[in-house]
């Protein structure tokens, strides 16, 4: 599989990195995320200069540089990739609301932390910590729906080659003020087995995992994937449908037949 980052050289560079501890004082979430992430950044920009960017920074980029195309239809016609458009677009009115004087800021819920592009080809990665001194559930990875949107959209258009999503875990323990990276992990999302996915459907609907604990073993092309996720993700909402109707439905019908 592509890619353009070489993510063990990123590892090695991040690993002993240090950030202050944030002046919040919470340790969890966002808070102690934010700084690492902007690390990370800064190694990748550092790395790779000139191709990296954060997810709005590229939509900015990429909109000035051609000024003519006004209107969210030619805007997404500078996507060569109908696929990498559903990932990175923003929606149509916000599209239609772009100018340079009024760019894009950056948003929580964007498909990826960082985009490394090169020769049209796109590493959408997504930033997670783990504080090692504290046991918590899998973070969200992203929603299973949007992920079923995805791999509807990579079919519909055998639009397979043109981008890889990747995650990339930073390890940390407190040590005084700091918060210090003991470890770093990579995952790509089309090298886990997509039946092995956890889907909490109690969060929102999210895909939830630990970067180090992801089986990277899957060896078929981006078309078998796509295909084994959906019969994975229908498989799973056939069953939350019927426990729903079950728990929630059926108790009640007498009183309203």
């Amino acid at each position: 599989m592509k890619n353009i980052v070489d993510f063990n050289l990123l590892a090695k560079a991040v690993r002993g990195l240090s950030v202050p501890r944030p002046t919040s004082g919470t340790l969890s979430g966002h808070a102690a995320g934010e700084p690492f992430d902007k690390a990370v950044y800064s190694k990748l920009q550092e790395q790779y200069p000139g191709i990296v960017f954060r997810q709005y920074e590229y939509l900015n980029f990429l909109y000035r540089r051609h000024l003519n195309a006004v209107g969210v239809e030619a805007k997404n016609k500078l996507f060569d990739s109908p696929t990498v458009l559903f990932l990175l677009s923003r929606g149509k009115d916000a599209t239609n609301r772009w100018s340079v004087s009024s760019p894009f800021e950056e948003k929580q819920n964007d498909t990826a932390d960082i985009l490394a592009v090169q020769d049209n080809f796109f590493n959408l990665i997504d930033v997670k910590t783990r504080n090692l001194d504290k046991k918590a559930q899998p973070p969200n990875i992203i929603s299973s729906y949007k992920l079923a949107q995805l791999c509807a959209t990579m079919l519909d258009n055998e639009d397979f080659n043109s981008f890889t999503i990747d995650y990339f875990e930073v390890d940390w323990r407190l040590a005084g003020n700091d918060l210090v990276c003991e470890s770093a992990h990579h995952a790509n999302l089309f090298r886990i087995d997509p039946s092995t996915l956890y889907i909490n459907w109690a969060a929102a609907m999210q895909v939830q995992f630990h970067v180090d604990e992801c089986d990277q073993s899957f060896a078929g092309q981006g078309c078998q994937w796509a295909k084994e996720y959906l019969r994975h993700f229908v498989k799973q909402a056939k069953e939350r449908a019927q426990y729903m109707i079950n728990q929630f439905v059926t108790p009640f019908l007498k009183y309203v037949d």
